[in-house]
């Protein structure tokens, strides 16, 4: 479960800074929408299986209520979820 956290992270991190860093200001500086559209979907799924993953994680980890609002708000966050995978999710493989 946790490669697939791992990766689960990797990606979202991925999309949030595709989505924060090209799709928006193409979408506001250039009136083009096009890759929000194309990065907004994929982005929601990742995050909500992110959220999921870490839910998860929290019971079969164990993980205390500080490390699951710090491993859960980092996808809320640019770099946030790589900030997650080298402290904690390392740890848990």
């Amino acid at each position: 479960m946790i490669k697939l956290f791992r990766l689960t992270a990797l990606l979202e991190g991925i999309s949030y800074i595709l989505l924060l860093f090209i799709a928006m200001p193409v979408k506001y500086l250039l009136d083009d929408p096009t890759y929000v559209k194309l990065l907004g979907m994929p982005h929601g799924i990742l995050f909500v299986a992110y959220i999921a993953f870490s839910i998860i994680g929290k019971y079969k980890f164990n993980w205390n209520y500080k490390e699951f609002i710090i491993i859960s708000g980092a996808s809320l966050v640019p770099f946030g979820t790589f900030y997650v995978d080298k402290k904690y999710l390392r740890l848990s493989c």
